[in-house]
Formats: structure tokens, sequence, C-alpha cells
């Protein structure tokens, strides 16, 4: 009966660490849903921001096109709205460079969040796996010792 005690306690004890590690498994991937979530929204402002330069590069091409126009309409007018041009094209560009900076910045934090998420998930997946081989020990070694509580009553 003492022997049959301690087996019921090893056995309830696993069967406790296999909770354990379920909730954990649990754990684990919610935490890996919230990674995707993130990679997904930093996906979808990377994708703003491209759009947003090419609106201005839409936006300089006109600028530019405009001032062609101005220059050959009318000499007079053409050296005080080619300042204006040139001025509106040199702010144009300052932003434009600025959205390039800011979107290859943007790029480096998505490669940085994916690889960060990327060695996340494989350190997740590792524990997962070492968390199921742990379970199927314990399976197995439940099962042991259910079959030799057997063999012995």
């Amino acid at each position: 009966q003492e022997e049959k005690k301690q087996l019921t306690l090893k056995v309830e004890e696993l069967e406790r660490k296999l909770e354990t590690t379920s909730a954990q498994n649990i754990e684990f991937l919610q935490v890996i849903a919230k990674r995707e979530e993130s990679i997904h929204q930093c996906q979808l402002r990377l994708e703003e921001k491209t759009h947003e330069c090419s609106s201005l590069a839409r936006q300089l091409e006109m600028a530019i096109e405009d001032a062609k126009r101005q220059v050959e309409q009318t000499r007079e007018r053409a050296t005080s709205r080619e300042r204006t041009s040139q001025a509106k094209i040199l702010d144009l560009e300052t932003q434009l460079s600025r959205n390039k900076m800011e979107l290859n910045q943007l790029r480096r934090s998505r490669d940085e969040a994916q690889r960060l998420c990327d060695s996340r998930l494989q350190d997740l997946q590792d524990r997962l796996e070492r968390s199921e081989s742990t379970n199927r020990s314990m399976q197995n070694y439940v099962q042991f010792l259910k079959s030799s509580y057997d063999s012995v009553f």
C-alpha cells in the first residue's frame, strides 16, 4: 500500500508537471501570435511609407515639369518661377531624402524585428520540442509505472 501511495503521488506529480508544461506551451503560442501581429503591423507601416515616397516622387516630377513649362512660356517670368521651382525641388528632394532614410530605417527595424522574432520563434520551438520530449518521457515512465504496478499486483 505504501508503494501504491508513493506511485500515486508520483503519477499526480507528473500530471501536474504535464499541466504546467501544457500551460507554458499555450503561453508560448500566444507570444508567437503577438510577435507575428507585430511583424504584420511593421509591414503595413512599411507599405504605407513606400506609398508615401512614391507619391512624393510623383509630386517632385510634376513640380519639375511645371517648372520646365513655365520657362518655355516666358523668359521674364522664368527667372522668378525657376527660383520658386528650385526651392520647391530642393524641399521635395529633402523630404524625399528624409522619407528614404526613414524608409531604410523602417526596413532595418523590420528586418531586425524579423530576425528577433525568428530567433525567439526558434527558441520557443526548441523549448516546445524539449517539452514534448519531456512529456513523452513522462508518459512512458507513467506507462511503465502502470505496467509495473499491474504486473506486481
